[in-house]
């Protein structure tokens, strides 16, 4: 048996007997029901949907920020003089 039905106990008799019922009891304003039902499951699926694109981004849209123009290259490191004095002994060693 289709498991959801199974978990009420609900056969085919027992569908059948609903549906005449909710015919008597929704007779003249059937289509009504009708539409404010199929009104709500747009709204449901459409919150659903909302809530998809809020968890998971659209998989054809890019990840970052859209570049219009490549990136330039970094630039080659700037050669520093060095700053300390440079000591030079005027005098020899004495031995």
């Amino acid at each position: 048996m289709y498991l959801p039905l199974a978990f009420f106990n609900l056969g085919t008799p027992e569908l059948i007997i609903i549906l005449i019922v909710g015919v008597l009891l929704f007779g003249r304003r059937l289509p009504e029901v009708g539409r404010y039902l199929g009104k709500g499951i747009v709204e449901f699926k459409k919150g659903l949907r909302g809530i998809e694109e809020d968890i998971e981004p659209p998989q054809n849209a890019p990840y970052g920020p859209a570049a219009s123009n490549p990136p330039e290259p970094p630039a080659p490191p700037k050669r520093i003089s060095p700053t300390a004095p440079k000591f030079e002994e005027s005098n020899p060693p004495v031995a």
